[in-house]
């Protein structure tokens, strides 16, 4: 019986032995983690992925955890109200910030600390080749990915605050809350498969799914 999956650029074996560094996604991809190629990467992945990972390990009230693709569309829609002019491209950029964790999970910053840079590498490889497969530069500008850092510290602020039960003299001491933090906007979990669908949504209106010759 012919398989079903689709070509990978993995040269694993797929014995799953010792030496297997790839993963199998829903897709038919086999992405090699450690060495990643942007011809493995497809966007329902990191969708259905990043929607099913929780941020601040599974600890956020409410009936489901809080994605990372919650945290996604977030980030996405405060680097739109921080930078209203930003290039459709770096706002695609912005959706995608934490697209690797959809295979190496959201690991809570202190603990990221303790692995040191291998873990550092392994996140950077995938997130060159996540850019590299959406026709984003490998590296991008200095004022983006400042843009990105500072509407990610003000979705930790909000997501702290209101959903992972820290008050806010608490979170300040952590994170301090940063400037123009929205102080009306209101967050609320939503089921993994709502959340892939927007982040879905929101990737295709970014121009996300248009060609790419790689």
């Amino acid at each position: 019986m012919a398989s079903n999956e689709k070509p990978s650029s993995s040269k694993s074996s797929g014995t799953g032995g010792p030496d297997r560094a790839w993963q199998r996604m829903l897709s038919g991809r086999r992405l090699d983690i450690i060495n990643p190629s942007p011809m493995d990467i497809e966007i329902v992945d990191i969708a259905h992925g990043l929607a099913r990972v929780s941020r601040w390990n599974g600890q956020t009230k409410g009936k489901y955890p809080f994605s990372v693709a919650q945290h996604s569309l977030l980030v996405e829609k405060l680097v739109q109200s921080i930078s209203p002019n930003l290039d459709q491209k770096w706002q695609l950029a912005s959706l995608l910030h934490d697209a690797p964790e959809y295979v190496i999970g959201d690991m809570i910053t202190p603990l990221k600390g303790v692995l040191g840079d291998r873990y550092k590498d392994i996140e950077s490889q995938l997130d060159t080749a996540i850019h590299l497969r959406f026709g984003l530069p490998a590296v991008l500008p200095d004022y983006v990915r400042k843009t990105i850092k500072r509407a990610d510290r003000m979705a930790a602020w909000l997501e702290a605050t209101q959903l992972a039960g820290f008050t806010e003299q608490d979170a300040n001491k952590i994170f301090p809350k940063p400037r123009g933090t929205p102080a009306t906007m209101r967050l609320r979990a939503r089921a993994p498969a709502d959340a892939a669908t927007k982040f879905l949504h929101r990737f295709a209106i970014l121009g996300g799914n248009r060609k790419i010759t790689l």
